[in-house]
Order: structure tokens, then C-alpha cells, then sequence
């Protein structure tokens, strides 16, 4: 049985993959009294008082909601909010497992921008952050800068942020490891949607080199004008000298490639054109822009995908529930570039010299330590940027 098909039977046999469990016994009238009914009267009146109590009377102060409209799913494109509710769920219980935050999946059932945008402020006071998911571009962009406006608690866009900051951790280990110095790069994303501006982005701050961003059409560049907004401010922001044409005309001398787009679009001789010891992060799921033992044919020194049957998989998972437990920690009103900056060289941080090398520039999925180094890094960034609700860092002593 392919995995395919025993996922199916997994998720019939777990009729969901979490559950709400109560932290209070509830068993006689004292503690229903205490828990419920007269006594729960006196938490509600101290937070109509004051609300930030919320956060230490009520379970917020460790709560997500994982939010979808279903127009992004995975690599299953436009699916609906209901077909999405596996992946939130899932993405609900990763929450749990790697950072012990609770998450639970919000599934909004609109296409309209500001109709989205009002449910999700108009529920935010349930929670302490919001994790948007599987949203199409260009909404997405609209969508998060608009709640970011309207509510004081983390709104992150994980499949923008969380891929730009673990490819971010992957290409300083991969610099570590080739000798380059990330400040003389020249980069090439390929695909501009929500991940490829959002990798941009965060590697500009990062003080790479340069930056050219190819979509179906070809490269982007300033002296051109295009109907999405965003390409139009990505553009004015990359591609220094203006270069035009295709993919193969991008990659011709470049450093790095790094590949949110769809299969096989890196052949063999793109890579035989890049600078010496050439980067290659090629992914596309389930099927990445180029076959990693192909890559390695060419000539690529260092391969990594979004896969997890090869070396160097490229995974959120070391990102998002650091990146959130650590905001929830210092109450922080927004998840900023300091933060996201901070989360970066925490993950590269947790593989060290002695393990680094081509094949090993990522720590592993399932390694425990990474979520609270993460965490720890990002609670502090929230302070030392202003942005925390906290003045101490609870988790520096963790």
C-alpha cells in the first residue's frame, strides 16, 4: 500500500488527528462551581477590567488558529476550505507535537478578501496569534497586511514567512559550507508567487548580494510593469542589473537557485552554467524542479528539497512552531523581520561545525531542541525590536 492510500485509511481510523482535552477535572460541585457557574463570574469581570488578563486567566496566551480559505492546498491548488481540513489539522497537530502550542483549524468559506479579513478580526480576541495557510496569491499578501492593521497579535502567512526563513537558515549553512559569502551571491528564485517574494524578501534583509526573481512569463525587472503589485514592488527591489529573458538566461552565472515553481524546470545544463560549486534548492513537491542525483550530475555542490527521502530536506516544521511559541511567549503584537531574522540563524545555528556539510545543512525535523531554540531567539528579537507585550524573556533560562 502506497503512502497515499495508508494515509486514507490512517485518517479513517483516526476520525481526526486532534482533539480538545480539558485542563480541569470537573467531577463533583466544587469544581463545577469553581470551573463553571458562579465562580468562572469573577475571571470575567477582572477581564473586562483589564483585558490583557486574557492572556493569564484564559488559555490565549497559547492559542493559534490555523486559517485557510482552501485556495492554496499543498500542491493540490484551489480544493475549497473543506478539502483543506485535513492539512489544517495537521498543521494543528505539529503545533502540539514540536512546540506543545495549541492550534486549532479555522476553515473560511470565501474568496473575498475583506469578507475573509473581517471573519478572522472579528474572532482574533479568541486567540494569541493567527496562522494563515494555503492562500493564494495575491490575496495573501492583502489579506495579512490588512489583519496585521486591525489586530495586536501575530498574523503570519507560514507558507511565505516560515519557507523564506528555514531557506534563509538553509543557504547560511550552504554558504558555511561552499565558502561563499552571502553578501556576493547572486540568487535566482524561480517562481514569484507568495513563497518566491516572501524568500526574497527576508534574504534582501539578510544583505544578499543579488536577487532575480523568474515567473511563467521570464524575469522580473524594474524597467518592465506588471499586473500583480507585488511583482511590480519585488522588481523595483531586485535584479540590480536589469537582466532579461528566460530561466536559463537568469541562472547563467549565478550562485544560488533556488526553486518554488513546478517540476523539472532545471535542466542539467542550467546547472553547468551556474558560478563554481553551485546551490540548488529545488522545491517543488511532490516532484522538485530537478531530481537531486541529476542536480549532482551537473555539478550542483549542494542540493536540498522539500522532501524527506533526501538529504537536505527543506521543512516549515523547523520553523513555524518555534517561531509562534516564542511570539506567544512575550505576548508579542506582531511577528517582524527581527524576529523572523532571529529564527533564521537560530535553525542554521542548531547544526554545528562539526556536522555541517554538503548533505547536512538543515537539523532534523524530528530534533526536539530546535522548536525551543527557535523560540527562545524569536522571544528576545520581540523584545530588543519593541514589539513584545513582556520586558523578560521567560524562556531564556529554559
Amino acid at each position: 500500500m502506497d503512502i497515499m492510500q495508508s494515509s486514507l485509511e490512517k485518517h479513517k481510523e483516526w476520525g481526526g488527528k486532534i482533539e480538545i482535552i480539558s485542563r480541569t477535572r470537573i467531577n463533583d460541585r466544587d469544581s463545577l462551581s469553581h470551573a463553571y457557574t458562579p465562580g468562572v463570574a469573577q475571571p470575567c469581570l477582572e477581564i473586562e477590567k483589564d483585558p490583557s488578563l486574557s492572556y493569564t486567566l484564559t488559555r490565549r496566551h497559547n492559542l493559534v488558529a490555523v486559517i485557510t480559505d482552501g485556495t492554496a492546498v499543498l500542491g493540490l491548488g484551489d480544493i475549497g476550505p473543506l478539502a483543506a481540513m485535513p492539512v489544517m489539522e495537521g498543521k494543528c497537530a505539529l503545533f502540539k507535537e514540536f512546540a506543545d502550542v495549541d492550534a486549532f483549524p479555522l476553515c473560511v468559506n470565501s474568496k473575498d478578501t475583506d469578507e475573509i479579513v473581517n471573519t478572522i478580526a472579528n474572532i482574533g480576541l479568541s486567540f494569541g496569534g493567527i496562522n494563515l495557510e494555503d492562500i493564494a496569491a495575491p490575496r495573501c499578501f492583502e489579506i495579512e497586511a490588512k489583519l496585521k492593521e486591525r489586530l495586536d497579535i501575530p498574523v503570519f502567512h507560514d507558507d511565505q514567512h516560515g519557507t523564506a526563513i528555514v531557506v534563509a537558515a538553509a543557504l547560511v549553512n550552504a554558504c558555511k559550507v561552499a565558502g561563499k559569502q552571502i553578501s556576493e551571491l547572486e540568487i535566482v528564485i524561480n517562481g514569484a508567487g507568495s513563497a518566491g517574494i516572501a524568500i526574497a524578501k527576508h534574504l534582501l534583509a539578510l544583505g544578499v548580494g543579488n536577487l532575480i526573481l523568474v515567473d511563467i512569463n521570464g524575469i522580473l525587472a524594474s524597467d518592465e510593469t506588471y499586473e500583480n503589485p507585488a511583482h511590480n514592488e519585488i522588481a523595483s527591489l531586485t535584479n540590480k542589473n536589469k537582466k532579461h529573458g528566460k530561466l536559463a538566461d537568469a541562472v547563467q552565472g549565478a550562485d544560488v537557485f533556488i526553486g518554488v515553481s513546478r517540476p523539472k524546470l532545471l535542466t542539467a545544463e542550467m546547472i553547468q552554467s551556474m558560478n563554481q560549486k553551485p546551490i540548488v534548492f529545488a522545491m517543488a513537491n511532490p516532484v522538485p524542479e530537478i531530481m537531486p542525483d541529476e542536480a549532482k550530475q551537473a555539478g550542483a555542490y549542494i542540493v536540498g528539497t522539500g522532501r524527506s527521502d533526501f538529504p537536505n530536506q527543506i521543512n516549515n516544521v523547523v520553523a513555524f512552531p518555534g517561531v509562534f511559541k516564542g511570539a506567544l511567549a512575550v505576548r508579542a503584537k506582531d511577528i517582524n523581520q527581527e524576529m523572523k531574522v532571529a529564527a533564521t540563524k537560530a535553525i542554521a545555528g542548531c547544526v554545528s561545525d562539526d556536522k555541517l556539510n554538503a548533505d547536512f545543512i538543515l537539523p532534523d525535523a524530528f530534533d526536539r531542541s530546535v522548536a525551543l531554540a527557535v523560540a527562545k531567539a524569536v522571544a528576545q528579537a520581540a523584545i530588543d525590536s519593541g514589539v513584545a507585550g513582556l520586558d523578560v524573556n521567560p524562556l531564556a533560562s529554559s
